[in-house]
């Protein structure tokens, strides 16, 4: 069915809006929007994936990814796993922060969405966009790719490539023996909580994820293997980005390939994605890395979810992750009870997908329900942003239930 759309400021498309009121509400903060057919003629020149927040070079870069960095890519295949449209009228929704009601179109422009769609029973009940990006658009993930990471650890366990996460670290990267690694398992760089030290400080142009060599794996394994270790493996959570950049160097080495290529014969083309993807990599010809930034189109991120949702199972029955490992995946490890194997956890039985500047993937499995929201935060994290993100997926829910 044709949408009803009406334009607003900057060109950009939502739905009719419910009121003078709210049409004036939304018009004074903005809406953001960059026409993509000009994303090649102003292809940022200068800065970095942590930065120009809140620009047009920000959005630019988002649905641009392999033009500005060396990816990989991840093919589809010819067979595509059906969403079918049972959409749902959401004009009178409204979710709650700091007891003020929010209408759907709010969130769209305070949160600076790229797109978000909901998906129940197997169902697109909602799909909207926003910046300018439409079904077609590649948008970066950022940390969602950490979540895809741990579920091809678990696929090369399956495989029997890897025995089990209680193996070390060394086991599969030698290159780390005699370093603060030597006795952290891949269940503690799982967890997070290698005992490690970490400075994942986004606004620090002098932190550890800000510096660290990502575009050199030889140089991350020294870099990682010089920092102190400061707390015993496994006992203390602290979020590292260089860190899951090992777990996908570990599952490299154990099957001996590249992320991209096994992410696309292990899930993207059996479990039915619809669009090319790709996955960035430590500098041309290097390795993916395995905590960030597989760049993909909104519906192929919900499939991701599905996928998960779905215990690892293709639409044929074929088993890709061992039967425990989605619910090991999301068990509350010793550092955190809010943090599984790369997956956030609600301690309601849901779990997230999450990456900086309000990437997301929401899975309530007990709701048969995922959402998956792509956006352009004007800074990487922000509680104002995540109260409104949390609102919203908590009313989604309620209103579907």
């Amino acid at each position: 069915m044709k949408k009803n759309h009406s334009k607003i400021p900057g060109g950009q498309l939502f739905p009719l809006c419910l009121g003078l009121l709210l049409c004036t509400a939304l018009s004074a903060q903005n809406p953001r929007y960059v026409d993509p057919a000009l994303d090649a003629q102003n292809l940022p020149t200068s800065g970095g994936g942590l930065g120009a927040g809140g620009s047009d070079g920000q959005i630019i870069r988002f649905r641009n990814w392999s033009s500005l960095y060396p990816t990989r890519e991840i093919r589809a295949g010819n067979y595509t796993l059906a969403l079918p449209r049972n959409e749902q009228d959401f004009s009178d929704f409204r979710y709650t922060v700091n007891d003020e009601r929010f209408s759907l179109d709010e969130f769209m422009v305070r949160n600076h969405v790229a797109g978000l769609v909901i998906v129940k029973d197997g169902e697109i009940k909602l799909e909207r966009y926003g910046l300018g990006n439409n079904e077609d658009s590649l948008w970066v993930s950022y940390s969602m790719a950490k979540s895809a990471t741990s579920m091809l650890m678990g696929a090369a366990i399956q495989d029997g490539y890897i025995n089990s996460v209680d193996d070390k670290v060394t086991d599969y990267l030698p290159q780390l023996k005699g370093s603060s690694y030597g006795q952290a398992s891949l269940r503690n760089v799982l967890q997070m909580a290698s005992g490690v030290q970490w400075n994942e400080d986004y606004v620090d142009p002098n932190s550890d994820v800000a510096t660290y060599p990502s575009r050199n794996v030889m140089e991350l394994f020294r870099f990682l293997g010089n920092k102190p270790q400061v707390a015993e493996p496994g006992e203390v959570f602290n979020y590292n980005t260089g860190e899951t950049d090992l777990v996908g160097a570990i599952v490299r080495a154990a099957i001996g390939n590249n992320l991209a290529t096994y992410l696309e014969n292990k899930i993207w083309i059996p479990f039915g994605m619809e669009a090319d993807a790709n996955w960035a990599i430590h500098g041309t010809g290097g390795g993916e890395r395995g905590g960030c930034c597989i760049n993909a189109n909104l519906r192929d991120y919900a499939r991701l979810g599905l996928f998960a949702m779905n215990d690892g199972v293709l639409p044929d029955g074929t088993r890709v992750l061992p039967e425990s490992w989605m619910a090991d995946s999301t068990t509350p490890s010793q550092g955190s009870a809010g943090y599984g194997f790369l997956w956030w956890l609600q301690g309601d039985g849901t779990y997230r997908a999450s990456g900086i500047y309000g990437q997301g993937i929401y899975i309530s499995p007990e709701e048969n329900l995922v959402i998956a929201v792509l956006s352009a935060w004007t800074t990487a994290t922000g509680s104002e942003y995540s109260a409104h993100r949390n609102g919203l997926f908590e009313a989604i829910g309620d209103t579907l239930r």
